[in-house]
């Protein structure tokens, strides 16, 4: 009984914040956020620790700025994620600086598809909208939600921006295989594994495991493997490419899989550390921790 209440009180949160906040006034909304922020820091530990092995040996103060610019920014990504379905094309498209999408345009040309690979950063949703408006409409994976209308209600919100959305479920990997085979655009968020297979990396000087899907469905399609990091700006969000991670000529699958999705980790690491505030990781992420 208590949970089918919490699960009800849940969906009816969500429910009233996409129908109430997409009303508010957008400069006050937003400066409410950033002053609500610091309520939410006690709660947040996770995020404060994650932050602190990403960053090395800041100082408690340097720690404490942080843990409250990173706050801030997860709250602009609900904030966001609640007022998309108000956002006109032209808001959408203009609100996106892009490095090196030439990385990925060129490689959708030739017709093989494309896999990205992403971490938990700025607004991902925001991302994926862009691309589907602009030619390369997006197919990526969502984890099942309790209640499931909740769920579904997330799936319509990824929909509505022109993405498909496939559950996280035993049968995943063959349907994104045909939408790569298809030539279509597969975007994964990558860094942290939500199944009993991930694989085990070196992730800022620490182990972790990273989902190998990424990986395995390059090697299996032939469609190429790229990584992208996605930041806010002050008015959007941009988006940073990097290049093509080869597939090695040499080695068993397993250790093709686990030298590219240690390359992807390699690669999380670097762009994480320009900017951690807008990593979102507010989950446990490495074995020991």
């Amino acid at each position: 009984m208590r949970t089918r209440i919490s699960k009800a009180l849940t969906y009816w949160g969500y429910f009233l914040a996409w129908r109430i906040l997409g009303y508010l006034p957008e400069k006050s909304l937003y400066q409410l956020g950033n002053r609500a922020a610091p309520l939410f820091l006690s709660k947040s530990r996770r995020l404060r620790s994650n932050l602190q092995v990403i960053v090395g040996e800041p100082s408690e103060i340097e720690l404490e700025e942080l843990h409250r610019a990173g706050m801030r920014s997860y709250i602009r990504y609900w904030l966001d994620t609640f007022r998309f379905s108000r956002w006109s094309r032209e808001k959408i498209l203009s609100t996106v600086e892009l490095s090196n999408e030439h990385l990925l345009r060129d490689e959708l040309a030739k017709g093989k598809g494309a896999v990205v690979a992403i971490p938990h950063s700025g607004n991902w949703d925001h991302a994926g909208a862009y691309f589907s408006l602009t030619g390369a409409p997006v197919v990526t994976v969502a984890e099942r939600l309790e209640p499931e209308k909740l769920f579904m209600r997330f799936l319509s919100h990824r929909t509505a921006m022109g993405m498909e959305v496939l559950p996280l479920d035993s049968r995943v990997s063959a349907h994104l295989a045909q939408r790569l085979r298809q030539g279509r655009l597969v975007a994964l968020v990558a860094d942290r594994d939500m199944t009993a297979n991930g694989v085990s990396v070196d992730f800022a000087g620490r182990k972790a495991k990273f989902p190998g899907g990424p990986a395995v469905l390059s090697i299996q399609t032939g469609a190429p493997l790229l990584t992208a990091h996605v930041t806010y700006t002050v008015n959007g969000i941009r988006i940073d490419f990097d290049p093509v991670i080869a597939i090695p000529e040499y080695g068993s699958t397993s250790e093709k899989i686990a030298h590219m999705t240690q390359v992807v980790a390699e690669r999380f690491y670097r762009r994480i550390r320009e900017k951690p505030e807008d990593w979102h990781m507010l989950q446990r992420i490495w074995i020991e921790s």
